[in-house]
């Protein structure tokens, strides 16, 4: 496993060795105790997987709040997208910074966002499968959205925002700058 920093300390890039020969491709997305012996150990309790089919699909900036804050390790199965994280964690050095990062079926990279980031993502292609991992479960309660194409952001989502396909809470969510962060930063 190929782990790669980002400019937002905490947000990984995971790339697994992928093995290939005439059938098709193979590949160990996660393995416990060989992040574990990388400094990764994150108790998984939760596998999610969204589908969109048309490109433009946005979906984010999601979080959900403490006690159900989750990390998430994203990657995809099918088509093409790009990642986004934005710390949000008050104090810290980077907050309101965000990092994209192309996760592809083909590339077999995954995005580690750890608590304390807003996540979403925009599908590049077709019929766009996305499979993430989570450290606590799906909490309604405690589920909240930023705007994605905020200017006070500045996230370049590679699309015109008004051609978005979005949810109805993502395009009713909040400007940053109308937001209080429930995360705070520890160094």
């Amino acid at each position: 496993m190929q782990i790669e920093e980002t400019e937002l300390p905490g947000v990984l890039i995971l790339t697994p060795r992928v093995f290939g020969d005439a059938r098709g491709s193979f590949c160990e997305a996660w393995n416990r105790a060989t992040l574990q012996g990388l400094g990764i150990d994150l108790d998984f309790v939760q596998d999610n997987q969204s589908i969109s089919a048309p490109v433009g699909t946005v979906r984010g900036l999601h979080y959900q709040v403490p006690p159900h804050a989750q990390d998430k390790l994203v990657r995809v199965g099918h088509g093409a997208i790009l990642d986004v994280a934005v710390d949000v964690r008050v104090g810290s050095p980077t907050y309101g910074r965000w990092v994209g990062v192309e996760l592809t079926a083909g590339n077999a990279r995954q995005l580690l966002v750890p608590k304390g980031f807003l996540h979403g993502f925009v599908t590049r292609e077709p019929d766009t499968v996305v499979l993430y991992k989570t450290t606590d479960v799906y909490a309604p309660d405690c589920d909240g959205a930023v705007h994605f194409a905020d200017p006070d952001l500045g996230i370049d989502w590679g699309i015109d925002p008004a051609s978005a396909v979005l949810s109805d809470k993502d395009a009713r969510a909040p400007r940053f700058a109308d937001w209080t962060s429930p995360f705070t930063y520890e160094a």
